[in-house]
Order: C-alpha cells, then sequence, then structure tokens
C-alpha cells in the first residue's frame, strides 16, 4: 500500500527534476520514487559491503587466513581467461578456529 509523503524542493531542484522526468519520458512523481529506489539500493548494497569488510576483518583478527595480494591476482587473472585455476593458498598459517568458520 502505498502512503504519501510531503517533500519541500528547492524550486531549482523541482525545475530539474520536471526537466529530467519529461526527458525520460516519466511523471516527475516516478522519476522521484525511482531515484530513491535506486538511492536505497545504493545504500544498503554500501553498508552490506561495509559489514562484510567487517567481518572479514574480524576473522583474520581471529586467526584466519589472508592470502598474498600477488596470488590472488594472478588467480583472478586465470579466472577472467577461462581458466579454472586452483585456490591460492592462505599466506599465514589459519588457527583451527578461524579455519573451521572460513570453511
Amino acid at each position: 500500500m502505498a502512503t504519501t509523503t510531503t517533500l519541500k524542493l528547492p524550486e531549482d531542484l523541482k525545475a530539474r527534476i520536471v526537466a529530467a522526468a519529461e526527458h525520460a519520458g516519466k511523471s516527475p512523481h516516478a522519476f522521484m520514487v525511482e531515484a530513491l529506489e535506486r538511492q536505497i539500493e545504493r545504500d544498503e548494497k554500501r553498508r552490506s559491503f561495509v559489514q562484510d569488510a567487517l567481518d572479514s576483518a574480524a576473522d583474520i583478527d581471529a586467526g584466519g587466513p589472508v592470502y598474498a595480494m600477488e596470488d590472488v591476482a594472478a588467480y583472478i587473472q586465470a579466472k577472467a581467461a577461462g581458466q579454472s585455476p586452483k585456490w591460492p593458498q592462505p599466506a599465514n598459517k589459519p588457527k583451527a578456529a578461524a579455519k573451521r568458520k572460513a570453511g
């Protein structure tokens, strides 16, 4: 169910929205709803990315595996070239608890 929200927009921004919506063949309302949806998706992805990074850092701090940049780059390049390379070997010796978590 849709709800109504009122936005107070500066006149110049409203004019830009109207022009952009007309160019896109949409109503200003549809244009703004789509813009808000894209921004929310972008924000959610960014927050997920940051959380994944924090989780990875915590895993490393707990003794999880770390990999040499060169090994990871070689792996990615081989995958991009259509090859089936083996996973890189950790550059450290992961602790048993962290190893089980990563696996």
